[in-house]
């Protein structure tokens, strides 16, 4: 266990639309991180690259939460599905520079849902945009489904997690279809669908497609949120006492 102050983590919220637009953040993000050891800030989607890089300067993770739909006219990718619901402009803009800003810094970061989407898109993903229509016949994911995935076996998360499958919580309609070259499939459903990605060439670096904070306590998701706040830990005591944390990256050895 790293001594200090506990580490500090920045979520990103959700943001409402109409002419006078506010932040909100499901309570059991925070809760999750608090649980595992961190403290929670939840991040407002204004401001400019500057001010997100400034803001990332000063925490020691990140947690991507779940959340609607991407516009995918706008990131490029093509019409985006009559089905879809897309976040606010101003949010979808902010979290693909918090992203993108975050995975150049090497800042440890966890994706949940929207969240491991938007990893997996702002560096070359491919997107799902309604299921099942994309992938007939499968089974549903939406409305808080409970079904089992599988982790690869290669994988740095089947590590942290320390098992081979585990039944999870689903509410999405929109799934990664594909990942882009820094990034490999850490886990898939019974029928194919990507439900975990990785990325190697970064110090703590994962999405998760399903909602490790509503599965119940005791299980392989409190693994993930303490392995997620201990990378960060381990960021902030190397930035604060570079001379004493020299020998973190063998304690962190099951994080990378």
């Amino acid at each position: 266990m790293l001594h200090g102050p506990r580490p500090l983590i920045a979520i990103n919220g959700e943001m409402t639309s109409g002419d006078s637009p506010s932040v909100t953040l499901k309570n059991r993000y925070a809760d999750a991180v608090l649980k595992a050891g961190g403290i929670p800030l939840v991040l407002a989607p204004v401001g400019g690259p500057a001010d997100v890089r400034r803001v990332l300067e000063r925490v020691d993770g990140l947690l991507l939460s779940g959340g609607d739909d991407f516009d995918t006219v706008r990131l490029g990718l093509g019409p985006t599905h009559p089905a879809a619901k897309p976040v606010p402009t101003a949010k979808q803009d902010f979290d693909v520079e918090l992203a993108r800003a975050a995975l150049d810094a090497g800042l440890p970061i966890l994706g949940i849902c929207y969240g491991m989407q938007l990893l997996a898109l702002v560096e070359g993903g491919a997107l799902h945009q309604h299921l099942p229509d994309d992938r007939p016949g499968c089974a549903p994911h939406s409305g808080g489904v409970v079904h089992t995935v599988e982790l690869a076996g290669a994988s740095r998360l089947r590590t942290l997690l320390e098992c081979e499958a585990l039944d999870v919580v689903s509410r999405h309609h929109q799934a990664v279809a594909a990942v882009g070259p820094r990034w490999s499939v850490a886990a898939r459903d019974g029928e194919g669908l990507i439900e975990a990605i990785e990325r190697g060439q970064h110090p703590f670096a994962f999405g998760v497609q399903w909602h490790p904070e509503l599965s119940p306590e005791g299980g392989a998701n409190d693994r993930l949120f303490r392995a997620f706040v201990f990378a960060a830990g381990i960021r902030s005591a190397q930035l604060r006492y570079p001379r004493a944390s020299a020998g973190l990256d063998t304690l962190a050895g099951a994080t990378r």
